[in-house]
């Protein structure tokens, strides 16, 4: 059975000290927990990613990724960052074609295929972001737009490298809306995306790769969404900034994931 995984994407939120404070709630939450079955991963922001990977940890271990990275290896790129400087620094997962990265500054298919290739070069998982706007959606071209966007992003990948990616399907019109998808609607583009990944490489891939929603998932949805046969956790935006609901998030995919 494929694990959970719950990854919280802190976005471009709270100072170095409320960084500090969150992580340690969280930690103190967890400390009358029993250790989570499912894989944790917070991305903060660049500045504290390092915080993150020299964290003293007790019981619970959490996995540190960062929110974006470079499409080149190294280089006069002024304000760029690259997976070679993220991985020396203990930092094994990216985020990578975030909506957000795709509208406000223009990346590509062909960019993040790129960024792809420079995380899986310097061993580091992507967590590869799929999904439609409102207006792909009611036009009927969902999984006509995220077809593309794996195929362009993500399917270049050999049947090894790909083993080492993260799909998170992500209906823009969602994010940060309030508005989340059913979950019969994440369980059918969930099911469309590891469809996809069985026709381009084989069922035992399909089978094992990890597919996250991501769009309004919070500690009232949870369950449900994550209860879903192909929905293997969630990319938590505003919640993972909230120690209780990230930890409650926390706990019901640690629960699902025993079952």
């Amino acid at each position: 059975m494929r694990s959970k995984i719950v990854a919280g994407n802190w976005k471009m939120n709270l100072t170095f000290a409320e960084a500090e404070t969150l992580v340690d709630d969280i930690l103190d939450l967890f400390d009358d927990q029993d250790e989570m079955n499912c894989e944790i991963i917070i991305c903060p922001p660049l500045p504290y990613l390092e915080l993150l990977t020299d964290y003293e940890f007790d019981e619970q271990q959490f996995n540190v990724g960062a929110q974006n990275c470079s499409a080149y290896d190294k280089g006069a790129y002024t304000g760029e960052v690259s997976a070679k400087i993220l991985k020396s620094i203990d930092v094994d997962y990216c985020i990578v074609g975030h909506s957000e990265r795709r509208k406000y500054f223009g990346e590509t298919n062909e960019v993040l295929a790129e960024k792809i290739n420079r995380l899986i070069e310097n061993n580091m998982s992507p967590i590869y972001c799929v999904g439609e706007v409102l207006e792909e959606r009611e036009a009927g071209r969902h999984f006509e737009v995220v077809k593309e966007q794996l195929e362009k992003g993500l399917f270049h990948l050999d049947g090894d490298a790909i083993y080492d990616t993260i799909i998170a399907y992500e209906p823009v019109w969602a994010i940060g809306t309030g508005k989340t998808a059913t979950p019969e609607q994440a369980q059918e583009m969930h099911a469309f995306i590891r469809s996809m990944v069985k026709e381009r490489y084989d069922e035992a891939t399909a089978d094992e790769i990890r597919i996250l929603y991501g769009g309004s998932c919070n500690a009232q949805n949870a369950t449900e969404l994550f209860s879903q046969p192909d929905v293997d956790g969630g990319l938590i935006g505003g919640a993972s900034i909230k120690a209780n609901d990230f930890v409650s998030i926390c706990q019901q995919a640690s629960v699902i994931g025993k079952e």
